[in-house]
């Protein structure tokens, strides 16, 4: 398609519209993806379409033929900058299916361990653009209680595995001090707006869904235990522009962070876990639950035959509605500014091949 800007003599044609092919190997991305980009000669972005399938994980399938405790080992992976939320949102449909009454400590720990896994989660991501430091830190006292560096598998249907070390709780909160989220630069205000309509009409949800204007957050608005009698506010901005993300996740840090001092102060005692049978079956039906994980709605739909495997394990995973966004919030970008851009608007890949 030709452009013309102006009108008679003074008319300029600025050609045709190209179209590029960014990806799948893009540096910004946390695994492959491709976007298909239309630029004018300008320079300017006019249409955008995210194209994913390039890192097909077939997590769903693979949950079909493993029992309930092999599944969580697989929960963690998709996601792995949220590998606990995931397995806490798996754990949570077995347990409702089943009835459990987990115990009280194991909730507020699980409530802890998500807000350490979401600093984690958001310093990653914030590294390149604030130049955030302390992840090392904090992601040592994950490690110290899990066992596990990016796969915790820490969950357990009916609580967590076993309890934190002594005195990790005192360490966890000398780590997350040393958190200094940086600097957000003014230059990214008003790039790459994505509107709340949008937002809304994308199933937008998480730090990029708050961040224009959408004011969803499952800690205040489905909570789980731990949470709810915290008086929970999230984080959020109308812009919408890359600003406004990367502002909502530097402010979410510190959120987590008083979030953590909040629950050490309410961590009861007691054991950490349920006894078990040696097979844990579903009783036959279906169930929904979700967590919020660092970006986004973590959901699973677990439905059950009573076996001891899931007759089906649905995920509905944050960034695969995420992506779908950059149709909406690319057309109109500069070229210059598409790594800008693409750097505030945080996906995980595996998390949308799924």
């Amino acid at each position: 398609m030709q452009i013309t800007v102006g009108v008679g003599a003074g008319a300029r044609h600025l050609g045709v519209d190209r179209v590029v092919d960014l990806g799948p190997l893009h540096p910004s991305a946390h695994g492959a993806y491709r976007l298909r980009l239309t630029v004018r000669d300008d320079s300017v972005i006019t249409a955008a379409e995210p194209l994913v399938g390039h890192l097909h994980r077939g997590a769903e399938k693979l949950f079909e033929v493993r029992d309930y405790r092999q599944v969580l080992t697989l929960a963690n992976r998709h996601d792995w900058l949220a590998a606990f939320c995931n397995e806490l949102a798996v754990a949570l449909a077995v347990e409702r299916m089943t009835g459990m009454d987990v115990p009280p400590r194991a909730q507020v720990l699980r409530a802890i361990l998500c807000e350490v896994n979401r600093v984690v989660a958001h310093v990653v991501f914030l590294a390149p653009i604030t130049g955030a430091r302390g992840r090392e830190a904090v992601q040592t006292v994950l490690e110290e209680a899990s066992g596990g560096r990016v796969h915790f598998m820490f969950n357990r249907i009916g609580g967590l595995r076993e309890d934190v070390p002594a005195g990790w709780v005192d360490r966890t909160l000398d780590a997350l001090s040393t958190v200094d989220v940086g600097t957000v630069p003014e230059g990214l205000a008003g790039l790459g707006v994505l509107s709340r309509e949008a937002a809304l009409g994308h199933g937008v949800t998480g730090p990029i869904g708050r961040a224009s204007g959408v004011d969803f957050d499952l800690r205040r608005d489905d909570p789980l235990p731990a949470y709810r009698d915290l008086g929970f506010t999230p984080v959020v901005r109308s812009d919408g522009d890359a600003h406004a993300r990367v502002r909502t996740m530097v402010d979410e840090v510190g959120q987590s962070r008083t979030l953590v001092r909040t629950l050490v102060g309410l961590l009861p005692g007691g054991p950490v876990n349920l006894r078990l049978p040696k097979a844990v079956k579903a009783p036959e039906g279906s169930v929904y639950t979700w967590v919020e994980a660092p970006l986004g709605t973590s959901g699973v739909h677990l439905a059950s035959r009573g076996e001891k495997t899931p007759w089906r394990l649905k995920l509905r995973t944050p960034s695969f509605n995420n992506v779908q966004a950059l149709s909406a919030l690319l057309p109109g970008t500069r070229v210059d500014d598409l790594p800008a851009v693409l750097g505030s608007f945080a996906v995980v890949v595996g998390d949308i091949d799924k």
